[in-house]
């Protein structure tokens, strides 16, 4: 089995996803961040950058086993060891990178600060209130959101008219709109996307890996002294 080395957050449920769609067996292995586990001197060294996801593949390249870590070249790894998910062609491929690069470069960042500055620093002892800081990445939120839609409107899913890793990619994050405060009423193509995506068995399977152990980081002080450094 594939060991998973998670947390159910957006990056992780990347990657509990893309295990369902693939149909390939794995173990998770929960890294509570709240608590600090991330710093563990045994996952470090599959994830040197104290950052879930990570994997240990035991059936590697050339059947030996190897570790791999950040959610975007995990997802790649396991499309091009499956065939799936990666389009069918070399113009697929780049398709799907540049939507999977998108989304690690722009979303991704962009949505996780404005949950940042949105929800958990206000919360903080003291609190950190920041207007200019909740503008600057709610709005930036809302031109990928746009750039998203109009893709969209273009073809079914973000590489063309074929479900890819891509789509994985960017769901969890685009799942939580509402947290970021943004609207769906004037993107359609996305809302339509973020329907259909959310109804794939496969999808829901991946979002409910230890959906249970998600808290609330807004009311865990000592979370928030792990991962904010306060």
């Amino acid at each position: 089995m594939i060991e998973l080395y998670y947390w159910p957050t957006p990056n992780g449920w990347k990657i509990s996803i893309a295990l369902e769609e693939m149909d390939l067996p794995y173990e998770v292995k929960l890294v509570n961040i709240g608590k600090g586990e991330q710093f563990a001197p045994e996952f470090l060294k599959i994830a040197p950058n104290n950052r879930m996801p990570a994997i240990v593949d035991p059936d590697g390249p050339d059947g030996a086993p190897i570790s791999v870590f950040e959610s975007g070249a995990i997802l790649q790894y396991l499309a091009r060891k499956t065939g799936q998910l990666y389009g069918s062609g070399e113009r697929d491929r780049v398709a799907v990178e540049e939507w999977l690069f998108w989304q690690m470069g722009g979303l991704g960042p962009m949505a996780g600060q404005a949950h940042h500055f949105l929800s958990y620093a206000p919360a903080l002892d003291p609190p950190q209130d920041l207007p200019y800081a909740k503008d600057r990445y709610r709005t930036e939120v809302a031109r990928l959101y746009g750039v998203m839609d109009k893709r969209l409107g273009e073809a079914r899913y973000l590489a063309g008219d074929f479900y890819s890793i891509a789509d994985i990619a960017c769901y969890g994050w685009a799942s939580l709109w509402e947290r970021q405060e943004q609207t769906l009423d004037d993107k359609p193509n996305l809302a339509r996307w973020l329907d259909e995506l959310g109804a794939r068995p496969a999808v829901m399977r991946g979002m409910a890996v230890a959906s249970d152990a998600r808290g609330n980081i807004t009311d865990d002080k000592e979370a928030q002294k792990v991962l904010f450094r306060r």
